[in-house]
């Protein structure tokens, strides 16, 4: 297959859409004394599969007021993911296994994730998260975890200088065993704040 060029502007709307993945279908975290990142993975490690509904607002500088969305989230073990925006207009994006598709209306685009190798990675990193991979996380990002179980912050802080390019940090909060809220700080000073709700799974 013919290798194509992804503009930048494309690298930073997908990775962002799968930034919004990384953590929205946690599952129940216990509630030991001993409470920390590895019980957190262990915790993670037990998934198989997640549903959630959520409403996301994007601020970027060249608009007057955040931008506002919402849809439903899927992730089925090993490597399915899923976005499907619904509000304010129809988009999907979907990756499985070595393949990230994108739906934007009439646009579509097909990408083999050996073509490009930062994307991949990045998307490793969300596998790594939703198996409770500690190693895996920590291969793309430096790991803090803040506050007791009855409220937590998880900071994810890039290691790499072509992702750091895109997002300067992500941070993760939670009470008990929800999470609450997932907050991107773009590198260029863009941000996105996302509420979610996990749903029982089908």
């Amino acid at each position: 297959m013919m290798k194509f060029y992804v503009p930048v502007f494309l690298t930073r709307v997908i990775l962002r859409i799968l930034v919004s993945l990384t953590v929205t279908l946690l599952p129940v975290i216990s509630h030991a004394a001993d409470w920390d990142i590895d019980q957190l993975m262990r915790g993670l490690a037990q998934i198989r599969s997640g549903q959630a509904s959520f409403v996301e607002k994007k601020s970027i500088a060249m608009l007057d007021k955040p931008v506002e969305s919402s849809g439903e989230l899927f992730y089925s073990a090993p490597d399915h993911l899923e976005k499907r925006t619904l509000k304010p207009k129809a988009e999907s994006m979907t990756v499985d296994a070595g393949t990230l598709a994108i739906d934007r209306g009439s646009k579509k685009y097909r990408l083999q994730l050996q073509d490009y190798p930062e994307i991949a990675a990045f998307i490793d990193s969300i596998r790594g998260t939703l198996a409770g991979d500690r190693k895996a996380l920590e291969r793309n990002y430096r790991l803090s975890l803040d506050g007791v179980a009855e409220r937590w912050t998880l900071q994810l802080l890039p290691t790499d200088e072509k992702m750091l390019a895109v997002v300067k940090r992500i941070r993760i909060a939670g009470m008990r065993d929800v999470v609450r809220s997932i907050e991107i700080t773009q590198a260029d000073g863009d941000s996105s704040l996302m509420l979610i709700e996990k749903l029982a799974t089908p």
